[in-house]
């Protein structure tokens, strides 16, 4: 079998890390911009998505012609259940801005940009820009994984939503939740050591995901659907809707959890 991590050059892995990180400090700069203009959190929302998304498809543009893009805004091109990335072997799957929620109540710190590249529907190259917290996690220079996860487990869950999964995980774990803002960011908080499980059912797309899981797997974490299977990108339908991060030594227990849940 083909190991598609060749298809992925050095210069890709920091192409995602430099652009990631190039988005976040726009980011930054147009909320307070705009803050101090006294726009409306609407406000905030709409216009940061719409600029970071149209900075990342031109610079990827640009710097990668040959290969496709697929973007919460929308395909390079073409709309988001468009034909015409599919039969990319690279495709670029980015969200200029998860966390929309967040980014529009300043100053939380729990908002992302993601910017990845699937080969052959495998995530291979991450980033994921933090940018009020002046963290980029990215595949260039992965992060080394603790030896252990916390004790009682870390669960993180959404601070306005908690899908039915994670609270079931958390109960049969006897773990201590930690809530937090976009995807990205809880993905982060697994990969730093702030919490230890991640899992999420109810609705996500391959943006909220693809960057998040890149960086994961390139640390050492376990990353899968609920139900096992591997995380596969750039489908003719970009819903993901679950997956779970976790650190490698509670997958037997996340799984138990899960399959009782499942079941």
């Amino acid at each position: 079998m083909t190991d598609v991590s060749l298809a992925a050059s050095p210069e890709d892995h920091r192409l995602a890390s430099d652009l990631a990180r190039q988005a976040g400090e726009l980011l930054m700069a147009l909320r307070e911009e705009l803050v101090e203009a006294g726009a409306t959190a609407n406000e905030l929302k709409a216009e940061g998505d719409s600029r970071s998304n149209e900075f990342l498809m031109d610079r990827l543009t640009a710097a990668r012609p040959a290969d496709a893009i697929l973007s919460e805004e929308g395909d390079r091109d073409h709309g988001p259940l468009a034909t015409g990335r599919l039969d990319a072997e690279r495709v670029w799957i980015v969200d200029p801005l998860d966390g929309t929620r967040e980014y529009g109540e300043p100053p939380r710190m729990d908002w992302a940009v993601h910017v990845a590249l699937a080969v052959d529907g495998v995530p291979v190259v991450g980033a994921v820009a933090l940018p009020a917290q002046s963290l980029v996690l990215n595949t260039a220079y992965p992060l080394g994984l603790r030896d252990q996860p916390s004790t009682p487990p870390r669960v993180i869950m959404s601070r306005t939503r908690r899908p039915a999964s994670a609270t079931h995980l958390a109960q049969a774990l006897g773990a201590e939740v930690v809530e937090m803002g976009s995807a990205g960011a809880k993905v982060a908080a697994v990969i730093t050591g702030t919490a230890d499980v991640y899992a999420h059912n109810g609705g996500q797309y391959e943006w909220d995901s693809c960057a998040p899981v890149a960086v994961a797997l390139a640390t050492g974490l376990h990353a899968t659907r609920l139900d096992g299977q591997p995380l596969i990108y750039n489908n003719a339908d970009p819903l993901l809707p679950d997956l779970v991060v976790c650190h490698p030594a509670l997958v037997d227990q996340v799984r138990q959890a899960l399959d009782s849940f499942e079941a």
